[in-house]
């Protein structure tokens, strides 16, 4: 509720411009059934057709002032809420941001996804309800029943009653339906977890023909949704047609007890049955409202954890660490375990890269070799020792200055909708186009790229969608050159070349990278036996630090990958 009311606080002006409007539009409303039992106890009883005219022709020019009410509020009602979705989604952009990996995990994108799109909506819906209905509601009600009472004041114990009841339904029904709206988004999460999963990965799952597993997948997700949309909503079905029923009984009881043969008092029974209706459209926009304000508070809880969410890294002062990264990267004693997991991915490791050193990284799959090179930009911390660049703390420096300085080239090559040369631009948005070739050309991309029609400024789909898996690979690793970093990591990102252009790849970075400090992750001993030294892991511990040929020598786990990947002994 305090997002709500923050988020109103910064366009009251525009938001009260709004009641405005729609206290006139209500107050028309209201004077129209006085106005109709003036036309029959005094026009039509008395048969005065001047006394009509006139009376008509005020309730004509009260309507034309009502309607007016009505645009000018739908105009202002709907520009603020607007905003302040636009403003929402951006302050919880922004948020996510600032947030490390940690958090990321623990939120789930999926869910961070439904909570900027479906709960946003949810809560632009109801304040934009708020202007329209919520306001109008009991103005109308309270109107209303003001009138009834100065019409026919022997009703008021009956509306007492009828208010009662309503009340207690209304309460009711916010009760129960508080808990079942926030279940409801929570399986919207699911259901588009599943299906931003499947999206992801349709390849693999037409390459599998595993279809119909999705398919059931998704249609529990889409099941579990659907059930607790039925719950929800069957508490709304359940109550507004017994806050309806309680008004009508007070008509039905209205009617009963007027019994009236007196023709002067006519138009005030017809202007207090008008009335009682207005009072049953009334808490009917207001049980309405509350059902939609019990899905906004659920929508809004979710959207306000994540602008709650404290990041589970400190940060230093803007600017603090060295002025200039020489990268240098020591690794000592770390050790690094993911939230929820008992069992370290990273445990007691240490290691040196001097600057213009080229480093491999070796080990079997689920060695903890990505997660050791997550720590040197400081996308997680180190549960335990430091990790250091040119002697100091990662924790110590400013992330932006960290990270400008390093480029990360991941295992899955990422690429962006967009032109090629707007892709490369990410690693340096000032390069020059001589910058951006010589990357490429670095890559082994320059010769692929130069002979599409359109060259540098190729469109590419979505991730990349129109080139091949290896063409992806080189385009990553020559947008990571433009960046031009003093510590360069390679996660296991040329899986997709064959021997002969991974090869040319790493002797060019060598060749043309002088004093650039290389990270080089991978599973296959070609590509990293000819790096300066080697760090073997196995089961997140370092098992072996050397040469190629010192490894050969010392560490069982690497000459058992050399073996079984080369062979000979």
């Amino acid at each position: 509720m305090k997002l709500m009311l923050r988020s109103v606080r910064r366009h009251l002006g525009m938001f009260l411009t709004a009641i405005l409007f729609l206290t006139i539009e209500t107050l028309s409303d209201l004077l129209q059934p006085t106005f109709m039992s003036f036309i029959v106890d005094e026009g039509v009883a008395k048969q005065d057709v001047g006394r009509i005219l006139i009376y008509g022709g005020i309730m004509l020019g009260i309507a034309a002032f009502g309607a007016l009410g009505a645009v000018v509020r739908n105009i202002y009602a709907s520009r603020t809420s607007q905003l302040i979705g636009k403003e929402m989604r951006m302050e919880v952009y922004e948020k996510v941001q600032t947030l490390s990996f940690e958090n990321i995990d623990r939120l789930q994108p999926s869910s961070i996804i439904t909570r900027i799109t479906n709960d946003v909506t949810q809560i632009q819906n109801f304040l934009n309800g708020c202007m329209r209905i919520l306001m109008k509601a009991p103005i109308t009600c309270v109107g209303a029943i003001a009138l009834i009472i100065v019409q026919t004041p022997e009703q008021l114990p009956m509306i007492a009653a009828i208010l009662l009841i309503s009340a207690l339904l209304i309460l009711g029904n916010m009760k129960l339906g508080y808990p079942r709206f926030g279940v409801l988004q929570k399986k919207l999460d699911r259901l588009n977890a599943v299906s931003r999963e499947f999206l992801s990965s349709i390849r693999v799952v037409k390459a599998f023909r595993a279809e119909a597993g999705e398919e059931k997948k998704f249609a529990d997700a889409a099941g579990d949704f659907a059930r607790a949309g039925v719950s929800a909503m069957r508490v709304m079905a359940v109550f507004g047609p017994l806050i309806n029923l309680s008004v009508n009984l007070g008509i039905v009881v209205l009617l009963w007890i007027s019994d009236t043969g007196n023709a002067g008092e006519i138009g005030r029974l017809m202007a207090s049955v008008n009335y009682m209706t207005q009072v049953l459209f009334s808490l009917g926009m207001v049980s309405n409202i509350l059902n939609m304000a019990v899905r906004a508070l659920a929508s809004s809880a979710r959207v306000e954890e994540v602008l709650r969410e404290t990041p589970a890294q400190r940060m230093p002062e803007a600017g603090a660490g060295p002025d200039r990264i020489r990268g240098e990267v020591t690794f000592d004693h770390v050790s690094f375990s993911y939230a929820g997991t008992s069992r370290p991915a990273v445990e007691d490791v240490s290691f040196q890269a001097l600057p213009g050193q080229t480093i491999g990284i070796i080990g079997p799959t689920g060695s903890g070799k990505s997660t050791l090179m997550d720590l040197v930009p400081r996308f997680y911390d180190a549960s335990r020792g430091q990790v250091r660049i040119d002697g100091t703390d990662v924790t110590r420096i400013d992330p932006e200055r960290l990270r400008g300085a390093i480029a990360v080239v991941p295992q899955k090559a990422l690429l962006f909708s967009g032109s090629i040369r707007e892709n490369l631009r990410w690693g340096d948005a000032s390069a020059s186009e001589e910058e951006l070739r010589r990357a490429a050309r670095i890559a082994c991309a320059d010769e692929f790229v130069s002979s599409f029609p359109d060259g540098y400024d190729t469109d590419l789909g979505q991730g990349g969608v129109n080139l091949s898996g290896g063409q992806k690979q080189r385009l990553s690793i020559a947008r990571a050159l433009v960046r031009k970093p003093g510590i360069l990591i390679l996660d296991d990102c040329t899986s997709a070349l064959d021997a002969s252009t991974e090869a040319r790849v790493l002797q060019g970075i060598r060749r043309e990278t002088e004093g650039m400090t290389v990270l080089l992750i991978s599973q296959r001993i070609s590509t990293v036996m000819r790096a300066d030294r080697i760090l073997c892991l196995e089961d997140g511990r370092g098992k072996g630090w050397g040469s190629h040929r010192e490894l050969l020598e010392t560490c069982s786990v690497y000459r058992a990958i050399y073996e079984s990947q080369i062979g000979g002994a």
